[in-house]
């Protein structure tokens, strides 16, 4: 919790973040961190492909069963908090068209955070109140350095985790369970590492 008598951070304070960072301001604390790591980098990119491919588009047809826009590292501005997950996706007939604005007001159906050792702590724990308090109803929270994936899903106001993934598991992950995700994309593999 932040401090009452420390200075709030503001939109200001975030922009004059440099690019090279991710800025996030929660509970009136301006938080940076560095571009992520290449374990981290290849995780968020294969999560988005597996999830964007077959579901960021219109509803039905043979592609996929669409009906969500799904995108990598939104702006969220939600009341006083700004956060920026690794992915997040509104279902469209919440939010029928993406807004023409530097960032979202309206809270995503879910998100995915993908965590490094610096963030794990923020993203289950400050994030995770933030985005229940939001009302998004899923939340991914991706560990690649020990390939685990945990699927949580929003019940009034408690979380619920509804699966645990992993390693080489061919996966349905609410609320994308209409296809089956090879877990094992997502991960670097130690050959793969230089």
């Amino acid at each position: 919790m932040a401090d009452p008598a420390r200075k709030r951070a503001t939109y200001e304070d975030l922009l004059a973040v440099p690019d090279t960072m991710i800025a996030e301001i929660i509970d009136g604390e301006l938080y940076t961190q560095p571009r992520p790591a290449l374990r981290h980098a290849m995780t968020s990119s294969v999560a988005g492909m597996d999830i964007g491919g077959p579901f960021h588009r219109e509803g039905g047809g043979p592609h996929g069963p669409g009906g969500w826009w799904i995108l990598y590292e939104p702006e969220l501005h939600l009341g006083q908090d700004i956060l920026v997950p690794d992915l997040a996706g509104w279902r469209r007939e919440r939010m029928p068209v993406v807004p023409d604005a530097p960032y979202f007001t309206l809270a995503p159906d879910w998100a995915c955070e993908v965590s490094s050792p610096g963030t794990a702590r923020r993203d289950r724990v400050e994030k995770m109140s933030i985005y229940a308090r939001e009302k998004v109803t899923h939340v991914w929270l991706v560990d690649p350095a020990v390939r685990l994936v945990e699927v949580y899903r929003r019940d009034a106001v408690l979380w619920t985790r509804v699966g645990v993934y992993g390693d080489d598991d061919v996966a349905r992950m609410e609320p994308f369970e209409a296809v089956e995700i090879e877990l094992k994309r997502w991960w670097l593999e130690a050959g793969e590492r230089g």
